[in-house]
């Protein structure tokens, strides 16, 4: 089937539900969300899932999708894991029933000395995916964890507690990755990123790409017919969704990325529609008919992702943003600035500033957040306050010649949510503030100005963007424009345009990044180099090379 021929459709009663009760209502009003299936809280005993399939009945491997764990709190860490014998069918290859699943956590790698184990249900309407909160727990400690269903095991999994909160931690090394679009390259990223000596890894968005993937896998050049047909066209619904997911889940380095390392996660707009902003679609179709789009996309995001119970999606509404922290090292505010967001200014793209993106009324994060942040900082006592989200922080031109035009996806589109924010910052005697950022595909290193118009002025900080695992192709060193961007952008302390992550090492001292990238992504086999390093010091901010 062509893409053309593949019209994927919401169910009738969606749709008409949509059109009767508005925008986001159909799926807030009490019994009208469970009748509509997105609701998505735990299945009650009595419903669809009554029904158990015995694990012994599974005749092929269910761990095809691999294990990961998410969240590291100091008493407990969230594991992950999906069954799926076939990954590329619709169901996956098991019937609409629950199946128990076995878990084990243990401090080597051979099991011998295990400290929790326990069994978790995986449900058809989850499609079957396992969520398990492994806590009491010590804090800051190693673990190794492994799930089983009737005779097949899982891979082996290795994650780790937080430390204590409020304990003086030494140090802290973290990676972050983004933007890894499945046909324009292979995870060779990841591969390098499984054999880090790592704490955590952040994903800072476009986990998945919602566009359609060819049977030859686009850049990967796959024989003809290697991916079935279904992937090739737009995801729309949520068995398309799910499907993705299971795609790109498929690739054997970012599943030893995940089993490697514990994941922070938060999307940006990939993992739905390119560039929404709340309920307005790229197309700014009607609202209700793309709050189904979102419903979808998020409930298969939480079901796919190593994700707590908080973040279980209501609807077209999941509340992604949370706090975590690293003993007194570091405070991690992870953000959404996508499902809260003013649209974007001027249609979006590239403009120049004006009334409309200045407008104090614009938000990049929404009310609630902006003051859950802030709040945040007020409270923290952490040597460092490290903000992963996801599109540019910075200022960023693009033109030596003012006026300028900047990004409206950006916070340069919304720059009254970002002055309140570095407002909020320094009201709150913040002194070394870090902002990890993805989307853009390149690295950059940007000093955090309070006045980006006076280069002299104080730095109030350190942005650090990773470039894409893959999006964007192979990249170059230099772009077309990098000098241009070097010049118009003082602040900007290092541009590259090939593919890779950074790496984060952070004391009471100060915070080392290292750029890593691969020479090339559309064939395997990359080595790993390290770009640049640059520091920041405690009580000194800037990037320096290191």
């Amino acid at each position: 089937m062509t893409p053309a021929q593949h019209q994927p459709q919401h169910a009738p009663e969606l749709r008409a539900a949509a059109r009767h009760l508005g925008r986001r209502r159909f799926l807030t009003l009490t019994g009208a969300a469970a009748a509509l299936a997105f609701s998505v809280n735990l299945p009650a005993a009595g419903t669809a899932s009554a029904a158990e399939l015995d694990a012994a009945r599974i005749t092929a491997d269910p761990f095809t999708l691999g294990v990961a764990s998410g969240d590291p709190q100091p008493g407990s860490v969230l594991l992950w894991t999906r069954l799926a014998p076939a990954p590329y069918q619709a169901d996956a290859g098991l019937p609409a029933q629950r199946v128990t699943v076995s878990w084990e956590l243990a401090l080597d790698e051979r099991f011998r000395r295990v400290v929790r184990r326990g069994t978790a249900t995986a449900h058809p309407e989850f499609q079957h995916t396992v969520h398990v909160e492994a806590d009491h727990l010590p804090p800051g400690h190693v673990f190794y964890y492994r799930f089983k269903a009737g005779r097949w095991i899982s891979p082996t999994g290795r994650t780790r507690t937080a430390p204590p909160e409020g304990a003086r931690v030494k140090d802290l090394t973290f990676g972050l990755v983004s933007c890894q679009r499945y046909d324009q390259g292979y995870y060779t990223a990841y591969r390098h990123l499984a054999e880090e000596d790592v704490d955590v890894v952040f994903h800072l968005g476009d986990y998945l790409y919602e566009y359609a993937v060819s049977a030859v896998g686009g850049a990967r050049a796959y024989p003809a017919g290697t991916l079935p047909a279904l992937f090739n066209h737009e995801t729309v619904t949520l068995e398309d969704y799910r499907l993705r997911y299971a795609l790109y889940k498929s690739d054997p380095d970012l599943r030893a990325a995940h089993a490697a390392h514990p994941f922070v996660v938060t999307w940006d707009d990939h993992e739905t529609e390119n560039n929404y902003a709340d309920d307005t679609s790229e197309s700014e179709g009607p609202a209700e008919e793309f709050l189904l789009r979102r419903a979808a996309a998020y409930r298969a995001y939480w079901e796919n992702m190593p994700l707590r119970r908080p973040q279980l999606p209501d609807g077209p509404d999941l509340r992604l943003y949370r706090r975590l922290h690293w003993g007194r090292l570091a405070q991690f505010d992870v953000l959404d600035t996508r499902q809260y967001r003013s649209n974007q200014a001027y249609g979006d793209g590239w403009q120049y500033p004006g009334p409309e993106s200045e407008d104090p009324r614009r938000t990049l994060t929404g009310d609630a957040q902006e003051r859950w942040l802030l709040k945040g900082w007020q409270r923290s006592d952490a040597v460092w306050n490290v903000l992963p989200q996801q599109v540019t922080f910075s200022r960023r031109y693009n033109s030596t010649t003012l006026p300028s035009k900047v990004s409206m996806d950006s916070w340069d589109g919304y720059p009254a949510s970002r002055d309140r924010v570095l407002a909020g910052a320094e009201a709150a005697g913040v002194e070394n503030l870090m902002v990890l950022t993805g989307d853009v595909h390149v690295h950059y290193g940007f000093d955090i100005k309070r006045d980006f118009d006076d280069p002299g002025s104080r730095t109030l900080g350190t942005e650090i963007v990773t470039s894409s695992i893959t999006s964007g192709g192979d990249g170059t060193e230099k772009p077309a424009n990098w000098s241009t961007y070097l010049a118009a952008n003082p602040h900007l302390r290092f541009y590259n345009g090939l593919r890779g992550y950074a790496t984060v090492s952070m004391n009471d001292r100060f915070a080392r990044a290292d750029f890593k990238t691969v020479s090339r992504v559309t064939t395997q086999g990359a080595p790993l180099t390290t770009a640049a390093s640059f520091v920041t010091e405690v009580g000194d901010q800037g990037l320096t090379p290191a």
